[in-house]
Formats: structure tokens, sequence, C-alpha cells
């Protein structure tokens, strides 16, 4: 995987195709986020949106946050289906960590109470489950807010 590029979206074909992703994966699949909804979150301005490749397969996608109460919030991580499970997750969560922590000492992420894997991979590299938001983005599901620190805000 040497020749792996994050990037900003090149196109708006690009994004299309992210949000196609985003949309046919759990967690949204649950969290009921449609193709549409995707497509506005990968659009939004106040974001930052970036896009793994593979040569030239796309391997995932990233949202950030890097405003707002928990600045530093890694909104949205997914990866394409044939590039799970190959440590592709850890090295996008890697990216995700140099671009926040170059501005910021915290890195805040909300993981679905439904995938236990993905609580796994973030408290394996680091993060601390700091609390449950019950019934946040749909009802009968948690949502937990896990933080990976380098210090406080002042």
């Amino acid at each position: 995987m040497s020749d792996l590029r994050i990037d900003p979206p090149a196109s708006e074909a690009e994004l299309e195709a992210c949000a196609e992703l985003m949309a046919a994966s759990e967690p949204w699949l649950t969290l009921r986020r449609d193709r549409a909804t995707c497509l506005r979150l990968l659009r939004d301005p106040d974001r930052e949106t970036y896009v793994a490749h593979l040569g030239d397969q796309l391997a995932g996608v990233l949202v950030l946050n890097l405003r707002g109460a928990f600045v530093g919030y890694l909104q949205a991580i997914c990866l394409a289906p044939t590039f799970r499970g190959q440590g592709l997750g850890s090295r996008l969560i890697a990216f995700t960590e140099d671009r926040i922590f170059r501005e910021h000492p915290n890195v805040f992420l909300c993981v679905s109470g439904f995938n236990p894997a993905a609580r796994r991979l973030y408290e394996r590299l680091g993060y601390t489950c700091i609390g449950e938001l019950k019934d946040y983005v749909v009802q009968d599901q948690s949502e937990w807010l896990y933080r990976k620190t380098r210090g406080p805000l002042a």
C-alpha cells in the first residue's frame, strides 16, 4: 500500500462516488444516511474532505470538522469494502491525526454502539471513550464519543 494518496476531492464525480460508497456502508445504512445526505456532508464548505486512492482505485474518504465545540472532530471515515482489514483505516486515522494535531490538541470522533470493531480499533490507536450519546442520531442507538489528546485547549 505504498501508493496510497490522500488528497482533497478532485472533482464532483469523485465526491459522488464517495457519497455512493458511504451510503452503501455501515454505519450510514443503520444511521439512515442516504446518498444525498452523504453528498451534502462531503460538499459542506465548513468541513475538510479528503479522498484516499490506492493506485487508480477509490479506497476511502474522510470528513473533518475543525470548528465548533469539539474542534478537531473526525466526522466521517469510510473505506471501500475491498480495502477493509488491511491496515488502511489506521493509515487514514494517522493522516487525520497529523492534520488535526498541527492546529489543535485533541482529536474527537464518535462511533456507533453497533460497531464494536471500530471501537476496538480506536482504543488500540490510543483513543479514550469519554461518553455515551444515547439516541443521538437514531432512536435506540448510542454514539460513543472518543478523544485522543496532546493536552487541554488552553
